[in-house]
Protein backbone atom coordinates (compact mmCIF):
# COMPACT_ATOMS: atom_id res chain seq x y z
CA UNK A 1 0.00 0.00 0.00
CA UNK A 2 1.56 3.03 -0.94
CA UNK A 3 1.98 6.12 1.53
CA UNK A 4 0.18 9.77 0.51
CA UNK A 5 3.54 10.99 -0.18
CA UNK A 6 4.64 8.11 -2.73
CA UNK A 7 1.09 8.56 -4.58
CA UNK A 8 1.78 12.09 -4.63
CA UNK A 9 5.85 11.25 -6.23
CA UNK A 10 4.16 8.79 -8.73
CA UNK A 11 1.88 11.30 -9.73
CA UNK A 12 4.42 13.98 -10.52
CA UNK A 13 6.49 11.83 -12.28
CA UNK A 14 3.87 10.52 -14.39
CA UNK A 15 3.52 13.63 -15.56
CA UNK A 16 4.41 13.83 -19.28
CA UNK A 17 6.53 17.33 -19.22
CA UNK A 18 9.92 18.04 -18.98
CA UNK A 19 10.04 18.96 -15.14
CA UNK A 20 10.19 15.04 -14.66
CA UNK A 21 14.01 16.20 -15.24
CA UNK A 22 13.96 18.62 -12.40
CA UNK A 23 12.05 16.62 -10.42
CA UNK A 24 14.72 13.75 -10.78
CA UNK A 25 17.18 15.73 -9.93
CA UNK A 26 16.92 18.19 -7.51
CA UNK A 27 16.55 19.35 -3.89
CA UNK A 28 13.67 20.40 -1.92
CA UNK A 29 14.09 24.04 -2.56
CA UNK A 30 14.43 23.49 -5.85
CA UNK A 31 11.62 21.36 -6.35
CA UNK A 32 9.11 24.03 -4.12
CA UNK A 33 10.22 26.76 -6.14
CA UNK A 34 9.61 25.02 -9.39
CA UNK A 35 6.04 23.99 -7.91
CA UNK A 36 5.21 27.58 -6.96
CA UNK A 37 6.21 28.73 -10.36
CA UNK A 38 4.00 26.53 -12.40
CA UNK A 39 1.12 27.17 -9.30
CA UNK A 40 0.75 23.40 -9.16
CA UNK A 41 -2.43 21.85 -7.60
CA UNK A 42 -3.13 18.96 -6.15
CA UNK A 43 -6.83 17.72 -5.39
CA UNK A 44 -9.10 14.67 -5.24
CA UNK A 45 -9.81 14.84 -9.65
CA UNK A 46 -5.85 14.72 -9.65
CA UNK A 47 -4.76 12.28 -7.68
CA UNK A 48 -7.09 11.30 -5.10
CA UNK A 49 -5.51 13.33 -1.75
CA UNK A 50 -6.17 16.51 -0.77
CA UNK A 51 -2.66 17.81 0.05
CA UNK A 52 -1.37 21.27 -0.24
CA UNK A 53 1.44 22.75 -1.98
CA UNK A 54 4.41 22.86 0.80
CA UNK A 55 3.36 19.35 1.56
CA UNK A 56 5.32 18.61 -1.86
CA UNK A 57 8.43 19.12 0.35
CA UNK A 58 8.04 15.98 2.17
CA UNK A 59 8.67 13.86 -0.71
CA UNK A 60 12.26 15.30 -1.16
CA UNK A 61 13.40 15.77 2.16
CA UNK A 62 14.90 12.12 2.71
CA UNK A 63 16.84 12.48 0.01
CA UNK A 64 17.63 15.63 0.08
CA UNK A 65 19.65 14.51 3.75
CA UNK A 66 20.51 11.61 1.94
CA UNK A 67 22.12 14.14 -0.82
CA UNK A 68 23.73 16.60 1.34
CA UNK A 69 24.87 13.71 3.18
CA UNK A 70 27.07 11.85 0.77
CA UNK A 71 28.59 15.39 -0.76
CA UNK A 72 29.63 16.70 2.66
CA UNK A 73 33.17 15.41 2.24
CA UNK A 74 33.59 16.75 -1.06
CA UNK A 75 31.17 18.75 -2.51
CA UNK A 76 32.53 19.75 -5.89
CA UNK A 77 30.37 18.18 -8.65
CA UNK A 78 33.61 18.12 -11.04
CA UNK A 79 37.36 18.77 -9.10
CA UNK A 80 40.70 19.49 -10.69
CA UNK A 81 43.52 19.00 -9.04
CA UNK A 82 47.39 19.39 -9.27
CA UNK A 83 46.38 18.35 -13.00
CA UNK A 84 49.63 18.43 -15.49
CA UNK A 85 49.32 17.11 -18.76
CA UNK A 86 52.93 16.99 -21.06
CA UNK A 87 53.89 16.77 -24.75
CA UNK A 88 57.30 15.38 -26.17
CA UNK A 89 60.07 14.06 -24.76
CA UNK A 90 62.51 14.73 -22.57
CA UNK A 91 64.51 17.27 -24.97
CA UNK A 92 61.61 18.72 -25.96
CA UNK A 93 58.46 19.25 -23.31
CA UNK A 94 55.56 21.22 -23.96
CA UNK A 95 53.28 21.60 -20.68
CA UNK A 96 50.04 22.26 -21.85
CA UNK A 97 48.84 22.29 -18.28
CA UNK A 98 50.88 22.68 -15.38
CA UNK A 99 49.54 21.68 -11.74
CA UNK A 100 45.68 23.05 -12.38
CA UNK A 101 43.21 22.96 -9.58
CA UNK A 102 40.08 23.98 -9.72
CA UNK A 103 36.32 23.28 -8.67
CA UNK A 104 32.51 23.15 -10.24
CA UNK A 105 29.67 22.79 -7.70
CA UNK A 106 26.81 21.00 -9.12
CA UNK A 107 24.35 24.05 -11.22
CA UNK A 108 27.19 26.26 -12.13
CA UNK A 109 27.73 27.84 -15.49
CA UNK A 110 31.60 27.77 -15.64
CA UNK A 111 33.15 29.28 -18.51
CA UNK A 112 37.34 28.92 -19.05
CA UNK A 113 39.30 31.46 -21.44
CA UNK A 114 42.35 32.20 -22.25
CA UNK A 115 44.76 32.95 -25.36
CA UNK A 116 45.53 30.15 -28.18
CA UNK A 117 48.02 27.85 -26.62
CA UNK A 118 46.68 28.71 -23.00
CA UNK A 119 45.31 25.17 -22.35
CA UNK A 120 41.81 25.18 -23.07
CA UNK A 121 40.83 22.66 -25.27
CA UNK A 122 43.51 20.36 -23.67
CA UNK A 123 41.88 20.87 -20.06
CA UNK A 124 38.59 20.04 -21.87
CA UNK A 125 39.66 16.91 -23.24
CA UNK A 126 41.03 15.65 -19.96
CA UNK A 127 37.71 16.40 -18.20
CA UNK A 128 35.73 14.88 -21.02
CA UNK A 129 38.04 11.80 -20.83
CA UNK A 130 39.23 12.41 -24.53
CA UNK A 131 42.78 12.41 -23.65
CA UNK A 132 44.37 11.54 -20.09
CA UNK A 133 46.85 13.65 -17.93
CA UNK A 134 50.07 13.26 -17.14
CA UNK A 135 49.50 13.55 -13.81
CA UNK A 136 47.30 14.11 -11.27
CA UNK A 137 43.64 13.68 -10.56
CA UNK A 138 39.83 14.68 -11.60
CA UNK A 139 36.64 13.48 -9.63
CA UNK A 140 33.48 13.63 -10.47
CA UNK A 141 31.66 13.88 -6.84
CA UNK A 142 34.18 10.98 -5.44
CA UNK A 143 35.15 8.86 -8.63
CA UNK A 144 38.65 9.93 -10.05
CA UNK A 145 38.39 9.10 -13.90
CA UNK A 146 42.18 9.11 -13.69
CA UNK A 147 42.34 5.45 -12.77
CA UNK A 148 39.68 4.05 -14.92
CA UNK A 149 40.79 2.09 -17.42
CA UNK A 150 39.41 2.84 -21.37
CA UNK A 151 36.40 -0.14 -21.25
CA UNK A 152 35.03 2.13 -18.01
CA UNK A 153 35.76 5.72 -19.40
CA UNK A 154 33.75 4.94 -22.55
CA UNK A 155 30.47 4.07 -19.92
CA UNK A 156 31.72 6.90 -17.49
CA UNK A 157 31.57 9.08 -20.63
CA UNK A 158 27.91 7.55 -21.89
CA UNK A 159 26.21 7.81 -18.77
CA UNK A 160 27.35 10.69 -17.15
CA UNK A 161 28.77 13.79 -19.53
CA UNK A 162 27.12 15.38 -22.50
CA UNK A 163 28.70 17.25 -25.05
CA UNK A 164 27.88 20.71 -27.28
CA UNK A 165 30.43 21.19 -30.10
CA UNK A 166 30.97 24.33 -32.34
CA UNK A 167 30.08 22.13 -35.75
CA UNK A 168 27.15 20.47 -34.10
CA UNK A 169 28.14 16.80 -34.88
CA UNK A 170 24.66 15.95 -36.30
CA UNK A 171 24.10 12.66 -38.47
CA UNK A 172 22.73 14.03 -41.56
CA UNK A 173 20.96 10.70 -42.09
CA UNK A 174 18.85 10.71 -38.94
CA UNK A 175 16.13 13.75 -38.10
CA UNK A 176 16.27 15.88 -35.69
CA UNK A 177 14.00 13.60 -33.27
CA UNK A 178 16.33 10.84 -34.09
CA UNK A 179 19.43 12.62 -33.70
CA UNK A 180 18.36 13.69 -29.77
CA UNK A 181 17.17 10.15 -28.96
CA UNK A 182 19.91 8.96 -30.62
CA UNK A 183 21.82 8.15 -26.96
CA UNK A 184 18.55 6.88 -24.92
CA UNK A 185 18.18 4.64 -28.14
CA UNK A 186 21.94 2.71 -27.64
CA UNK A 187 20.87 2.69 -23.84
CA UNK A 188 18.13 0.43 -24.72
CA UNK A 189 15.45 2.48 -23.70
CA UNK A 190 11.52 1.76 -24.80
CA UNK A 191 10.43 3.28 -27.76
CA UNK A 192 7.73 4.78 -25.99
CA UNK A 193 9.28 6.41 -23.25
CA UNK A 194 11.89 8.01 -25.74
CA UNK A 195 8.89 9.70 -27.31
CA UNK A 196 8.01 11.11 -24.68
CA UNK A 197 10.98 12.97 -23.31
CA UNK A 198 12.38 13.79 -27.00
CA UNK A 199 9.37 15.79 -27.62
CA UNK A 200 9.35 17.04 -23.60
CA UNK A 201 12.64 18.18 -24.16
CA UNK A 202 12.29 19.86 -27.98
CA UNK A 203 9.10 21.52 -26.54
CA UNK A 204 11.81 23.33 -23.94
CA UNK A 205 14.19 24.66 -26.32
CA UNK A 206 12.01 25.52 -28.82
CA UNK A 207 12.68 23.01 -31.59
CA UNK A 208 9.36 21.14 -31.06
CA UNK A 209 8.24 22.65 -34.93
CA UNK A 210 11.26 20.93 -36.63
CA UNK A 211 11.73 16.98 -35.27
CA UNK A 212 10.62 15.37 -38.15
CA UNK A 213 13.60 17.52 -40.31
CA UNK A 214 17.29 16.74 -41.22
CA UNK A 215 20.15 18.51 -40.19
CA UNK A 216 20.64 20.06 -43.81
CA UNK A 217 17.47 21.51 -43.64
CA UNK A 218 17.29 23.37 -40.64
CA UNK A 219 19.23 26.53 -39.68
CA UNK A 220 22.58 26.96 -37.34
CA UNK A 221 20.79 27.83 -34.56
CA UNK A 222 18.24 25.55 -34.41
CA UNK A 223 21.08 22.81 -34.82
CA UNK A 224 22.74 23.73 -32.15
CA UNK A 225 19.63 23.75 -30.07
CA UNK A 226 19.05 19.85 -31.31
CA UNK A 227 22.69 19.69 -30.36
CA UNK A 228 22.03 20.76 -26.40
CA UNK A 229 18.55 18.69 -26.59
CA UNK A 230 20.91 15.69 -27.27
CA UNK A 231 23.18 17.09 -24.67
CA UNK A 232 20.19 16.90 -22.14
CA UNK A 233 18.57 14.07 -22.66
CA UNK A 234 20.47 11.63 -20.98
CA UNK A 235 20.23 13.76 -17.69
CA UNK A 236 23.96 13.99 -17.75
CA UNK A 237 25.74 15.08 -14.73
CA UNK A 238 27.89 17.26 -16.58
CA UNK A 239 27.65 18.97 -20.15
CA UNK A 240 30.69 20.30 -21.49
CA UNK A 241 30.59 22.82 -24.73
CA UNK A 242 33.42 23.56 -26.98
CA UNK A 243 33.19 27.25 -28.36
CA UNK A 244 28.92 26.52 -29.15
CA UNK A 245 28.63 29.85 -30.79
CA UNK A 246 31.50 29.84 -32.96
CA UNK A 247 30.10 28.73 -36.10
CA UNK A 248 26.92 31.10 -35.41
CA UNK A 249 25.81 34.49 -36.30
CA UNK A 250 25.33 37.05 -33.77
CA UNK A 251 21.15 36.31 -33.20
CA UNK A 252 21.62 32.55 -33.67
CA UNK A 253 24.72 33.42 -31.08
CA UNK A 254 22.34 34.78 -28.79
CA UNK A 255 19.50 32.69 -29.37
CA UNK A 256 21.84 29.81 -28.03
CA UNK A 257 23.25 31.56 -25.15
CA UNK A 258 19.60 32.31 -23.73
CA UNK A 259 18.88 28.56 -24.21
CA UNK A 260 22.14 27.35 -22.01
CA UNK A 261 21.11 29.67 -19.84
CA UNK A 262 17.68 28.32 -19.31
CA UNK A 263 19.41 24.75 -19.39
CA UNK A 264 21.28 25.64 -16.29
CA UNK A 265 18.20 27.78 -14.72
CA UNK A 266 15.45 26.06 -15.66
CA UNK A 267 16.57 22.08 -15.77
CA UNK A 268 19.50 22.83 -13.48
CA UNK A 269 22.16 21.18 -16.00
CA UNK A 270 25.76 21.85 -14.60
CA UNK A 271 27.65 23.57 -17.79
CA UNK A 272 31.67 23.70 -18.88
CA UNK A 273 32.26 26.20 -22.10
CA UNK A 274 34.95 26.66 -23.56
CA UNK A 275 34.90 30.37 -25.14
CA UNK A 276 36.88 32.59 -26.75
CA UNK A 277 33.95 35.35 -26.64
CA UNK A 278 33.33 38.04 -24.32
CA UNK A 279 30.03 38.24 -25.41
CA UNK A 280 29.39 34.42 -24.57
CA UNK A 281 31.26 34.06 -21.23
CA UNK A 282 28.77 36.90 -19.98
CA UNK A 283 26.50 34.38 -19.76
CA UNK A 284 28.50 32.68 -17.01
CA UNK A 285 27.79 32.71 -13.43
CA UNK A 286 32.13 32.49 -13.42
CA UNK A 287 34.88 32.63 -15.24
CA UNK A 288 38.80 30.74 -15.52
CA UNK A 289 41.21 32.07 -17.20
CA UNK A 290 44.26 29.75 -18.45
CA UNK A 291 47.58 31.51 -19.32
CA UNK A 292 50.54 29.59 -20.05
CA UNK A 293 48.86 26.24 -18.61
CA UNK A 294 48.19 27.58 -15.82
CA UNK A 295 45.29 28.77 -13.57
CA UNK A 296 45.98 33.03 -14.43
CA UNK A 297 42.44 34.63 -13.06
CA UNK A 298 38.95 33.71 -11.95
CA UNK A 299 36.03 35.85 -12.22
CA UNK A 300 32.79 35.61 -10.28
CA UNK A 301 29.82 36.93 -12.52
CA UNK A 302 27.21 36.31 -9.26
CA UNK A 303 24.72 39.36 -8.48
CA UNK A 304 26.15 41.43 -11.08
CA UNK A 305 24.43 42.27 -14.31
CA UNK A 306 26.21 41.07 -17.64
CA UNK A 307 27.30 44.25 -18.99
CA UNK A 308 29.41 44.88 -15.66
CA UNK A 309 30.70 41.02 -15.82
CA UNK A 310 31.32 41.77 -19.99
CA UNK A 311 33.63 44.76 -19.18
CA UNK A 312 35.67 42.70 -16.02
CA UNK A 313 36.02 39.66 -18.33
CA UNK A 314 37.34 42.37 -21.41
CA UNK A 315 39.74 43.82 -18.73
CA UNK A 316 40.96 40.62 -17.91
CA UNK A 317 41.31 39.58 -21.63
CA UNK A 318 43.38 42.31 -21.78
CA UNK A 319 46.00 42.01 -19.42
CA UNK A 320 46.52 38.42 -20.71
CA UNK A 321 47.23 39.95 -24.32
CA UNK A 322 45.05 37.03 -26.33
CA UNK A 323 42.45 37.84 -28.76
CA UNK A 324 39.50 39.54 -27.91
CA UNK A 325 36.35 38.51 -29.45
CA UNK A 326 32.62 39.95 -29.09
CA UNK A 327 34.47 43.22 -27.86
CA UNK A 328 32.92 46.47 -29.61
Amino acid sequence: MKTDIERVLYYLKSRDTWENYVIARHSLSDIVKLCNKRKYQFCKEDNGLEIKLEEIGKIFEKKHERKSSEREENMALLKIQDVCKYYGNESNITKALDKVNFEIQEGEFVGIMGASGSGKTTMLNCISTIDTVTSGHIFYDKTDITEMKNAQLAEFRRKNLGFVFQDFNLLDTLTVEENISLALTINGEEGKDISKRVESMAQVLGIGHILNRFPYEISGGQKQRCACARALINHPKLILADEPTGALDSKSAQLLLETMEKMNQDLGATILMVTHDVFSASYCQRILFLKDGNLFKELNGKGKNRRDFYNEILNVLVLLGGEVKGAC
